[in-house]
């Protein structure tokens, strides 16, 4: 299935979005075979997205969170099987160090705790010249998303969170979304 049948199928609430992710994952051109992580399930949008562009991805959030029947929809576009499920703790990974080429946070970063933590974890976990991709929330889409959840967090830039890494950063910049795109340089340190 492809992308625009994923959307006539999903929905508004999925096809918002779909485009710029689609457009992030086909910019990074990941091989196929690489291994994939998506922090912060939610509804799998992210999950899913990275499945339609043919990755196989293991996505998770705590397991005391429960945002929506993820397996429905992606039961629905065909891609249930390419992705598996772990609940995990973003602060406190259950993976071995340089686990993942790519991992993806999709508005994921600002509902973190101790998000600095996180982003140690994060590292830990990605392969030297991987690439972690947070998508979050300009100020714009926090005002579209407290249309219907009133209480939502504020906008947050990752950058602000990992200062102190050495890693490269490009920002792509939309309305609603920023993909902040980091490519790991060092090996991780203990």
């Amino acid at each position: 299935m492809n992308l625009e049948q994923a959307k006539k199928i999903l929905g508004e609430e999925f096809s918002r979005d779909a485009d710029f992710l689609s457009s992030i994952v086909q910019k990074l051109g990941l091989p196929i075979n690489s291994k994939v992580l998506d922090v912060g399930t939610g509804r799998a949008h992210m999950a899913m997205i990275l499945a339609l562009n043919g990755y196989k991805v293991m996505t998770g959030q705590p397991g005391d969170v429960y945002w929506a029947d993820w397996r429905v929809s992606a039961k629905k576009v065909g891609v249930e099987e390419m992705i598996t499920f772990k609940p995990f703790n973003a602060e406190k990974l259950p993976f071995n160090e340089d686990s993942f080429d790519a991992i993806f946070l999709y508005t994921t970063f600002h509902h973190i705790d101790n998000k600095e933590y996180a982003f140690n974890e994060l590292m830990r976990v990605l392969k030297y010249k991987g690439i972690l991709t947070i998508i979050e929330l300009t100020d714009n889409g926090v005002e579209l998303v407290r249309e219907r959840y009133r209480g939502h967090p504020d906008a947050v830039d990752p950058r602000d969170y990992s200062k102190n890494l050495d890693l490269e950063v490009e920002v792509i910049e939309s309305r609603h979304l920023n993909g902040y795109l980091y490519k790991k340089r060092l090996k991780h340190k203990k």
